[in-house]
């Protein structure tokens, strides 16, 4: 059985770590506070105390962080894990930092290392229960061998080769942001003419809105604004000079929100996520 390293473990690589050890994996966890390893410690996982020393007897890393900045800093930092990750080891890449950086972490592995990116849809909940959808970049004969770990945490969509997972996580991610923003100023006007708020939620349930809206009002997944925010940034980052006044308006919306911790929803006026327990935190 393989051994797995996962380095990482605010909310959602947490809740990764339980879906892992519930099916039986070997798992060794490093987070830069110790104390967020706990509850995984409890279930069955073993703490390294440095990352080095997790990753030193992995197959499988799996990095599950805030940023590009994060991931770089565990993998190349000072005493960084990239320098004694074993020969044929598989990098499993699933914080959210898009293709570019993607293409960056795979320049400077050891040789040998083979790098599969594989951000995921869905939140902690359904990671906890096996039904995130995995979107996997990478090469075929990557892919194929970390595919039996990536199933176990939900669906896995194979979207071609490195960095094509990556890339799709911030087509997703431009949607939701931007779906969200719109029901906020749909609800605005609403206010603004005097349409009584429930009823203006009932009418959008049923209109082109509808997921967005589920979105925005669920209690069952959790995205900070500003995490939400940092990839609103990515894709304006690729877009260069293209014109994107929608996402745009949706990342300085995300960026204003006073409790950056909070979810999306706080866009809408709607709930405000648990900041203590409901976010992706910094690793």
């Amino acid at each position: 059985m393989d051994v797995i390293a996962l380095l990482g473990t605010g909310t959602m690589g947490t809740a990764i770590g339980h879906r892992l050890l519930a099916t039986g994996q070997r798992l060794v966890v490093w987070n830069r506070t110790p104390a967020r390893t706990d509850s995984l410690v409890t279930a069955g996982a073993r703490a390294a105390a440095t990352v080095a020393e997790a990753v030193r007897d992995a197959d499988v890393v799996i990095t599950m962080l805030t940023d590009a900045t994060a991931v770089r800093a565990v993998l190349f930092g000072a005493d960084g894990a990239a320098a004694v990750l074993r020969p044929h080891a598989h990098l499993v890449e699933m914080s959210t930092i898009g293709p570019r950086a993607v293409s960056e972490l795979a320049e400077f592995l050891p040789a040998g290392v083979r790098l599969v990116d594989a951000p995921v849809a869905g939140g902690a909940g359904a990671a906890e229960h096996g039904r995130l959808v995995v979107l996997a970049g990478g090469d075929e004969i990557a892919v194929e061998r970390v595919a039996p770990i990536l199933e176990l945490l939900g669906t896995v969509r194979r979207c071609g080769g490195p960095g094509s997972g990556a890339a799709l996580k911030l087509v997703l991610n431009t949607a939701l942001v931007t779906a969200v923003a719109a029901v906020a100023e749909a609800l605005a006007v609403a206010a603004a003419v005097g349409v009584d708020r429930q009823r203006t939620l009932e009418s959008l349930a049923t209109g082109p809105l509808g997921g967005a809206l589920a979105r925005a009002t669920t209690r069952d997944a959790t995205f900070a604004a500003a995490l939400a925010a940092k990839d609103a940034a990515l894709a304006l980052d690729a877009l260069g000079d293209t014109p994107a006044p929608v996402l745009r308006a949706a990342a300085s919306a995300l960026a204003a929100v006073p409790d950056p911790r909070a979810d999306i929803a706080t866009l809408t006026g709607g709930r405000v996520a648990d900041a203590a327990t409901h976010r992706k935190e910094r690793a």
